[in-house]
């Protein structure tokens, strides 16, 4: 059994398939079975272990169960996922920048919803695909949705400040306003289509990449993101509402991690959804537990909404000029996104399907193409919750009806109405069973040995997580001493481009402990040239990128290790690995060897 499968094939029969219900099996049809040969039984495929083509040419495919009880959990996670994303990028946006409301609703959503429908639905036929190529009915279709780093990123570093300059003083009459955000809208659609034309170009590389970097390296930047974003941020919500939430976390714990079935087969996503919900209305009709406030959503502002139409006109072009100046904070969470892609692809290999690296990230920029083009701000990326999704018993349904819902929900306007009725603590639990599941698929699917590579990964993200929550201090008034101050800074520097921070560490870390100097210093020097550029280790409060030779003031408490130093120190940190290498053969012994294999 390939690594990870163990954790993607519960309930399994002899052959390591999931039985299927009596009501998914009359949805397919069998082929006639073939004539009884007087030879040994040939071999049978099992999840990570397809049939060599030949074999399976000789045996027939199997067919494809692409609609499994499963799918129904995993419709709830991914669906719900997006539909978050959707109200927190327009809440934000009304609350923080004083944004018109109804023009998002009416403008962004359907547009940003149009990416979801056309990447979930290409995903669903590579799925299809995949099954038939290697004669599997068990493949899982890998999920998309909106990217949750880059909504933060175009609310508060792109919309939002191009809104505020192009309106001017908050006074502004009616139609400056109306103006401002329809230029913001223009600017952001922009940065949006940049962002896929970036990921385009990197998919025609992205095979050779994945190939070149250990899976230590693309599963510990994995880890980081499902650690602290994706398990750790939710918690908090659910101790908003402990009520709500313990409980829907210890039903989700109970019947998608430790596997124990609910009676009469009730998906657990969806009982623990209910019970939550259901503990929410009643605690609200006593008085025990606050309402939830959406702030400045007008749910009947969305119903059929016809504005964004007009960006099918490309008036939004007239936003490429103001557009420039944000391509440094844009593409880094483009980068992002095919880092991640990178990482989703793995990690789906590791759990048994092995889906093409470069049409997956091809697919997420064509996705992110159309988004912006028909009025989308966000762009949209491979979910890293394959794992979780194939361990829910997840086939291609959960793809298709997620396109299916959210496109009806964001081109009629009902999105607001649907997540309005959800209680945050009764979701986010959800996501804390997919960042522990693709915790640990990480482990799983790594040597023993590169456990050291995947857990320092996760310093960067933890360093992401202490300056998210500083920043929300200092934007309260807070002001830190000298001291203080300067440690702040360091962690702002260690978690701009966390995400490409995590790949590097690691890969140097298992080339290290592989005993390959000379790669673990390509490793460094490659993280000298990211550190020139702010790629990683940005000096800036924004992130933004720059050039080494045309490089903005820096904070008092950036003395003494800005981009040119930290770049010296990754350079001279090449250099040892490199000269220790060139002795290697006298001076190293053989790789430690995994205990166990």
């Amino acid at each position: 059994m390939v690594a990870g499968s163990r954790r993607c094939s519960f309930r399994a029969d002899a052959r390591g398939h999931r039985p299927a219900s009596p009501i998914v099996l009359l949805l397919h049809v069998h082929p006639p079975s073939p004539p009884a040969q007087p030879t040994m039984p040939s071999p049978q495929p099992t999840p990570g272990h397809p049939l060599p083509a030949p074999l399976a040419r000789d045996r027939g495919p199997l067919p494809y169960r692409w609609a499994a009880p499963g799918d129904i959990n995993a419709f709830f996670g991914l669906a719900l996922d997006n539909l978050a994303d959707l109200v927190l990028a327009v809440s934000l946006l009304a609350t923080v920048f004083g944004y018109p409301v109804d023009f998002a609703l009416s403008h962004f959503v359907p547009g940003t919803a149009v990416g979801v429908v056309v990447g979930d639905l290409l995903f669903t036929w590579l799925a299809f695909r995949l099954a038939r190529k290697t004669g599997r009915g068990d493949v899982t279709a890998m999920p998309l949705g909106l990217d949750t780093p880059s909504t933060f990123g175009m609310v508060f570093l792109v919309i939002g400040p191009a809104f505020l300059a192009a309106r001017g003083p908050a006074d502004a009459p009616p139609e400056t306003i109306a103006a401002a955000a329809r230029h913001a809208w223009h600017v952001g659609m922009c940065a949006i289509v940049a962002s896929g034309l970036f990921k385009l170009a990197c998919s025609f590389v992205a095979g050779p990449i994945r190939r070149l970097i250990p899976r230590a390296a693309l599963l510990g930047s994995l880890t980081a993101v499902a650690l602290v974003l994706i398990t750790f941020l939710p918690l908090l919500d659910v101790f908003e509402s402990p009520l709500v939430g313990l409980v829907t976390l210890g039903i989700v714990l109970a019947t998608l991690t430790a596997r124990i079935p609910l009676p009469f087969g009730i998906p657990g996503a969806l009982a623990a959804l209910v019970v939550g919900w259901g503990i929410h209305l009643v605690g609200t009709a006593a008085g025990w537990i606050e309402g939830v406030p959406h702030a400045a959503l007008d749910p009947a502002a969305t119903l059929w909404p016809r504005e964004w139409l007009s960006a099918l006109r490309l008036e939004w072009l007239e936003g490429w000029p103001d557009t420039v100046k944000y391509l440094p904070i844009v593409i880094p969470f483009a980068l992002g996104t095919v880092v991640g892609g990178i990482d989703c692809t793995e990690s789906a290999a590791a759990a048994g399907d092995d889906y093409d690296t470069g049409a997956v990230i091809g697919v997420e920029a064509i996705a992110t193409i159309l988004a912006g083009a028909c009025g989308g701000v966000i762009q949209t990326t491979p979910y890293i919750g394959h794992p979780a999704y194939k361990a829910m018993g997840g086939r291609a349904a959960y793809t298709l009806a997620t396109a299916t819902v959210i496109g009806l929900a964001g081109l009629t306007g009902t999105f607001a109405y649907i997540y309005q009725a959800l209680p945050p603590a009764a979701v986010y639990p959800i996501l804390v069973f997919i960042g522990l599941e693709i915790t640990a698929q990480s482990f799983h699917a790594t040597p023993a040995r590169h456990f050291p590579a995947v857990a320092i990964a996760c310093v960067p993200a933890l360093a992401a997580l202490v300056t998210l929550q500083a920043d929300n201090l200092l934007a309260a008034g807070a002001q830190p001493d000298p001291a203080l101050a300067r440690d702040l800074h360091t962690m702002r520097m260690l978690s701009a481009g966390f995400i490409v921070t995590s790949l590097l560490w690691a890969g140097m870390t298992a080339a290290l402990v592989d005993r390959r100097l000379r790669q673990a210093g390509a490793w460094a020097a490659a993280a000298a040239l990211f550190t020139l550029f702010g790629i990683i280790h940005s000096p800036y409060g924004d992130g933004r990128l720059f050039l080494p030779w045309n490089l903005a003031p820096l904070a008092e408490a950036a003395t003494g290790r800005g981009p040119i130093e930290m770049a010296l120190a990754y350079g001279l940190l090449a250099t040892l690995f490199v000269a220790w290498g060139l002795f290697e053969g006298k001076l190293q012994g053989s790789p430690p060897q995994d205990p166990l294999s």
